[in-house]
């Protein structure tokens, strides 16, 4: 089987903490330059959720030497491009830019790294731009609330629990003393990876990088993290809920599963591409196909730092009932446990994990990305040229051996979504 070339990349550190981690591609003069800060939502104290997801909206209200929203017109200017994600466990910043532009770029990151300006009025106007976001994703949104409501009686103690995008009353009641507090204890050098690919030399950028976040000093303060591992679920949790927006009937059912990266989330992740990848995967041919009973069913692992949860859902056909939908769920499902999956849908689904890793490394910041992940949630940046092998040396008993110990009814909470006018109730244990 041929495989992708491997990558050579090179990794630095400067004295204060920060790393770099580099890639060299001459094919084009572009370069993609990504801050990694290792801070998600999972970093939050409980009554201070959306923070993180707040500091990817105040890191473009201005620095030291860059006025508001001008960070931003700069790339543009430049013919680049920028944005940023939160996630559970990181918050990532881009720029995709002509290769001439490195020291400028860099001088940019460095700035709001060293002196962003968290003043009272752009928190408060970014607060409220966060706001509006909340209520037009999850509020407006069909569906929107599912996971929040999932993950809030999946997770106990664990911060998975909250929501990445936060909630209205938390940052209603957040001060300006709380905001720079969070920024201060993990939007720091030695919190933060720089990921570099494209047209430059690593030598210079190196150089470039202790130019101009040399001098931003690494905390006497330790990093302090929240350590609250969640406990081992035993039984099964049921909760019954309705929304506004959502007219059809639909089931969700969560199991908890390793982190990613863990050896068994490898054949978790191929069960899900057999699971539900395209309309002939194992779920759509049941639900959507055969039996009619859903207009859409899925399944997949949200696969993060800390041990998270494999989501299996159906939202049903008019007339169709979550019982149904959850009785067929479970019937799949347990077909992946008594039963070695097709050798052609393990097929499919490593040639599809063939086809991602040869995508990922078509592109600088498809490259970036993969290799951000791999360096600060897989803590080893080689895992962006060897982890194909892992997924490649799956076989259908390691899928079933998976199955029979995650996918398991006493690991699971199940969320029915009912019309508006039927009853909520909820029963999590």
């Amino acid at each position: 089987m041929v495989r992708p070339a491997q990558v050579q990349v090179v990794n630095r550190e400067l004295p204060n903490g920060l790393k770099l981690v580099m890639v060299e591609d001459h094919r084009t003069p572009i370069i993609d330059l990504q801050m990694w800060y290792h801070v998600g939502s999972k970093d939050e104290r409980p009554g201070r959720s959306g923070f993180a997801h707040l500091f990817e909206h105040l890191m473009f209200r201005g620095s030291t030497h860059v006025a508001p929203e001008e960070h931003m017109r700069i790339i543009e200017g430049m013919g680049g491009v920028d944005n940023a994600e939160t996630r559970e466990d990181v918050t990532v910043f881009y720029e995709t830019f002509p290769s001439n532009y490195l020291a400028r770029v860099m001088w940019l990151e460095a700035d709001r790294m060293g002196g962003l300006n968290i003043s009272q009025e752009n928190f408060a106007a970014e607060r409220q731009v966060v706001e509006e976001e909340l209520r037009l994703r999850v509020d407006n949104e069909p569906y929107g609330k599912v996971w929040q409501d999932l993950a809030a009686a999946a997770f106990t103690v664990h911060p998975y629990h909250h929501p990445v995008i936060g909630s209205i009353e938390d940052l209603d009641k957040a001060t300006i003393e709380d905001v720079r507090e969070f920024f201060h204890a993990f939007y720091r050098p030695d919190n933060a990876t720089i990921v570099l690919v494209g047209d430059f030399s690593p030598d210079e950028a190196a150089k470039m990088a202790q130019q101009y976040f040399g001098g931003i000093e690494r905390p006497k303060e330790k990093i302090v993290r929240i350590n609250t591992p969640e406990p081992p679920q035993t039984t099964e949790r049921r909760l019954t809920k309705s929304y506004d927006n959502t007219p059809l009937p639909g089931v969700w059912m969560a199991y908890h599963i390793p982190a990613n990266f863990a050896p068994d989330s490898y054949p978790l992740d191929i069960a899900s591409s057999i699971l539900s990848d395209g309309q002939s995967s194992m779920l759509y041919r049941k639900l959507v196909y055969e039996e009619r009973l859903a207009v859409q069913a899925s399944a997949g692992g949200n696969f993060t730092e800390d041990p998270n949860l494999f989501i299996a859902s159906a939202i049903m056909n008019k007339g169709k009932t979550p019982a149904e939908g959850e009785k067929a769920l479970n019937s799949v499902l347990e077909s992946l446990k008594t039963t070695p999956v097709d050798p052609k849908d393990l097929e499919k689904a490593k040639n599809q994990e063939i086809a991602a890793d040869v995508l990922r490394r078509q592109t600088v910041h498809s490259k970036a990305e993969a290799l951000g992940m791999c360096a600060v949630i897989g803590k080893d940046v080689n895992l962006f040229n060897t982890e194909l092998d892992r997924y490649l040396k799956v076989t259908a008993a390691d899928i079933q051996r998976a199955a029979r110990e995650y996918l398991v009814a006493a690991h699971s909470t199940v969320l029915i979504v009912e019309p508006k006018n039927a009853e909520k109730t909820e029963t999590p244990q």
